[in-house]
């Protein structure tokens, strides 16, 4: 697989752009929200799923991607736009549709400063609001209208 523009994204973080490396890094750029390692499978549909957890956790581990929780049961995955680590700037607000269960980024959006009592550090902040997508709130409202 030929390393094009993507690369240096990995090459930054100190990952070796292999070729099911980079398969996996243009389809979550593709995806532009976070995604779940069953929608990764769907979307590549030439890897096997383990083959790509094996990419997301090193991915994860070089802090590539950040993981979030969006309340599911399922972890999804994001790119992460620190240069060298996941801070808090790259942190941002999700919104959780639980008609469709997508996930999306707010990333203009950013988390509150947290004011932690003395002894606490934090490592990473999940802020998830949960609802309905412009888009099933327009299915919802034709479906009223019929």
């Amino acid at each position: 697989m030929e390393c094009n523009h993507d690369c240096p994204i990995l090459e930054k973080k100190g990952v070796k752009p292999t070729s099911n490396r980079i398969i996996v890094l243009k389809a979550l750029i593709a995806a532009a929200r976070p995604v779940s390692l069953a929608e990764l499978d769907e979307i590549i549909g030439t890897m096997d799923r383990s083959s790509i957890f094996r990419v997301l956790t090193l991915f994860t581990s070089s802090h590539v991607v950040h993981t979030i929780e969006d309340g599911s049961g399922t972890l999804r995955y994001e790119m992460c736009d620190g240069e060298d680590e996941c801070t808090l700037d790259d942190m941002h607000t999700h919104f959780y549709c639980e008609r469709c269960h997508r996930t999306y980024c707010f990333k203009s959006i950013h988390i509150p400063a947290i004011d932690l009592p003395e002894g606490f550090s934090m490592n990473s902040v999940n802020y998830m609001v949960k609802g309905i997508c412009p888009r099933c709130a327009g299915l919802l409202q034709k479906a009223q209208d019929r």
